[in-house]
């Protein structure tokens, strides 16, 4: 079992979940190239930090190519029986094509989708994983001290083999573009028909108890108006990360009707042309669950 492990990117998520394992007696040593935050200079330092004969390092840093770096590094200086954990977003084929090469050096991977954003040092964070189950055993120290509180199978899952944790993580995100976008869609039409609705926050807020669309976004919607009643700081453009796009291909490749968040991701490129309400509403939740990046009004 995991009384150690190495955690590299210390950004918004990472910082938090090294501060959450810590608390829960887990030693974490934390490597990231900002200085200030890293507890050592370099990858390599890290890993000679680490107690054998099982090594643990989570990767928590953006997908794609920082993400490709940092696993290739860490199968130079990892070795037979030491794990590797992908804990950001990337695409699940490449989990497997990842695993695959490591496996040649008998190093472990596991993929882990993980949910909570910057809220998740306090609430817990939301983990869905993928990998041989000896590895998942291994870890699940790691994920009890990570998820949230109450029964395991409400705040973690091991969804399957290597890639099926990002894979769940994207069908997850593509669930939550059209949460949003439905969210903001009934903000602006309530904004709308202001003569009649003289109080959209307060009906919002009404909403969060003993409402069948009562939920955690509509608690950040609610939120996000109390800071700004009309969304007037906070431009409509919403970035799309990747999860939706890969979500609707996959829908693509399996003959699977996605209406909805096929919709929702379209939305997103639409915000990036005309001023939109509801985009602004969408760019708010990003912003309130995740400390997305957002535009500044051009009022």
């Amino acid at each position: 079992m995991v009384s150690h492990m190495g955690l590299v990117g210390l950004g918004k998520m990472g910082n938090n979940m090294r501060e959450r394992l810590r608390r829960a007696g887990i030693e974490v040593t934390g490597y990231d190239p900002r200085p200030e935050v890293s507890d050592v200079e370099s990858l390599a330092a890290l890993v000679e930090a680490l107690p054998g004969p099982r090594r643990v390092v989570w990767v928590m840093v953006p997908a794609g190519d920082p993400t490709r770096g940092v696993v290739q590094e860490l199968g130079g200086l990892l070795g037979d029986g030491d794990v590797v954990v992908e804990g950001g977003n990337s695409h699940y084929p490449e989990d497997q094509a990842r695993a695959a090469e490591l496996a040649d050096r008998g190093i472990g991977y596991v993929d882990v989708g993980v949910s909570g954003g910057i809220w998740g040092l306090e609430n817990g964070y939301g983990l869905m994983c993928g990998g041989d189950a000896a590895h998942v055993e291994l870890l699940m120290p790691v994920f009890d001290a990570l998820r949230p509180e109450g029964p395991r199978d409400e705040g973690f899952v091991h969804a399957g083999n290597v890639g099926a944790g990002h894979f769940a993580k994207m069908v997850h995100n593509g669930i939550e573009y059209g949460l949003m976008q439905a969210y903001a869609e009934g903000y602006e039409l309530l904004s709308a028909k202001s003569d009649v609705v003289t109080d959209v926050h307060g009906t919002m807020r009404a909403w969060k108890r003993g409402t069948v669309v009562r939920s955690w976004l509509l608690d950040l919607m609610v939120k996000a108006l109390e800071e700004d009643p009309r969304l007037e700081a906070i431009d409509d453009w919403v970035a799309d990360s990747g999860e939706g796009r890969w979500t609707v291909d996959e829908a693509i490749d399996n003959a699977v009707p996605l209406p909805v968040i096929s919709a929702a991701l379209f939305s997103r490129f639409a915000s990036r042309q005309d001023d939109s309400p509801a985009m602004k509403a969408v760019a708010a939740l990003r912003q309130q669950f995740g400390g997305h990046a957002t535009k500044p009004s051009a009022e």
